[in-house]
């Protein structure tokens, strides 16, 4: 196993961006990445989706809708994926998974074992591999974009998002972007796990906001 330890993110290093403005950048950003990968860190348990059909379905009780959405997005995943190829430009996903899991996790995992079909790169890495980093408080949601721009993205007390801070220093970027990659290096395949520890579960319930 690797050092545990995640890096550190100054608040004082970095600028907030409200959610239009962080959303927005990052498109664009993300597009004109050429020739680098990009990471995300997924540590939350819980989040609340915004704009997404198969989770309003869900929240309403409506498992089979719910996964008949996410089977909806398959070309659009595809797609996604031939271009993340012509650009020489792969986005990498370590999700951190507690058990029992949670409705959400869950639900997310349907979710990504599509998106694994389709070519995208995301491993599932378990809660003890953080345990020296997040003893005292969860570790931050953390993109970094083609080795230049991170963002720490920001969630209100229900999950749901309302912006980000972007940072630019190379050296946070740099200590940041190898920690992901290490999580994700050590971390399993989605669909592996999906196969073993989700394929069997009954539909998961949420409350409904």
């Amino acid at each position: 196993m690797r050092d545990p330890h995640a890096p550190d993110l100054p608040v004082e290093q970095g600028e907030a961006l409200e959610r239009m403005v962080y959303k927005r950048e990052f498109r664009e950003r993300d597009a004109a990445i050429r020739d680098r990968d990009s990471w995300k860190f997924e540590r939350r348990q819980d989040f609340t989706e915004k704009d997404n059909p198969s989770w309003d379905a869900f929240v309403r009780g409506d498992w089979e809708t719910s996964l008949r959405l996410i089977e909806d997005d398959r070309e659009a995943v595809l797609r996604a994926n031939e271009q993340d190829a012509l650009h020489r430009s792969f986005f990498h996903r370590a999700r951190i998974v507690e058990k029992p899991l949670t409705p959400y996790v869950q639900w997310s995992l349907h979710s990504f074992r599509m998106q694994a079909e389709c070519g995208q790169r995301i491993r599932i890495v378990g809660a003890d591999a953080l345990a020296a980093s997040d003893r005292d408080s969860v570790l931050p949601e953390v993109v970094v974009l083609g080795g230049r721009t991170l963002y720490r993205v920001l969630y209100d007390e229900v999950g749901a998002p309302y912006g980000a801070v972007r940072y630019t220093d190379p050296e946070i970027i740099g200590n940041w972007e190898d920690y992901i990659r290490g999580l994700y290096e050590v971390g399993e395949d989605v669909r592996t796990f999906f196969d073993r520890e989700v394929a069997h579960l009954p539909p998961p319930t949420v409350a409904a906001e």
